[in-house]
């Protein structure tokens, strides 16, 4: 068990806790992603709440899929004194190497619902065929 110091006793001033809590805006996060995969392909989906489909750069170099987003910080409004801002926005890259089986003209994406969706279909000759087996 580790033991963790606070930094100061929390007040009993829940509001004043909360202007006064240190917050370094400057970290710099990569979003989370699944990767799934189906019998005709993959498919990655990027968490990104508050970005919209114009702030993504997809791209594919060899066999190298790149996604990556960039998005200024939105500027405080004239008369608004701003207390504290944690909602933050930069630039990210996600680089992914794709199988060999991937084929890379068929790279669709859609955006919904604060989440990228990269659809990555197999090669056709690649697919598992199905075979039906009578039985005698």
């Amino acid at each position: 068990m580790t033991l963790v110091r606070f930094q100061h006793a929390p007040s009993k001033n829940l509001l004043s806790d909360f202007w006064n809590q240190p917050f370094d805006n400057a970290v710099a996060v990569q979003p989370v992603v699944n990767i799934l995969e189906t019998a005709d392909g993959f498919r990655i989906e990027v968490a990104a709440p508050g970005l919209n489909k114009e702030d993504f750069k997809i791209s594919v170099e060899k066999n190298l899929l790149t996604i990556s987003a960039q998005k200024e910080n939105a500027r405080a409004e004239e008369g608004v004194k701003v207390h504290r801002r944690e909602f933050a926005y930069g630039a990210f890259e996600r680089v992914f190497r794709l199988p060999e089986t991937i084929d890379t003209n068929q790279i669709k994406a859609n955006f919904k619902n604060g989440i990228l969706y990269v659809n990555l279909d197999k090669k056709a000759e690649t697919k598992p065929a199905v075979k039906t087996i009578e039985i005698g």
